[in-house]
């Protein structure tokens, strides 16, 4: 699997978990939020790496 698709799959599996998050609401849906932004954060940030560039 390639570096890039990698990135783009973390990276979309982060919006769906926020999403998913965001309609459960309350502080179970703040974490899952959270998580799920931490994921989107990570994969647009894996994206920037000199050896996914390449």
């Amino acid at each position: 699997m390639k570096g890039t698709t990698t990135s783009w799959t973390v990276l979309g599996v982060g919006a769906g978990v926020t999403l998913l998050g965001r309609m459960l609401g309350g502080s179970l849906g703040a974490g899952v939020t959270g998580f799920g932004l931490a994921h989107v954060l990570l994969g647009a940030l894996d994206q920037c790496r000199p050896s996914v560039r390449k």
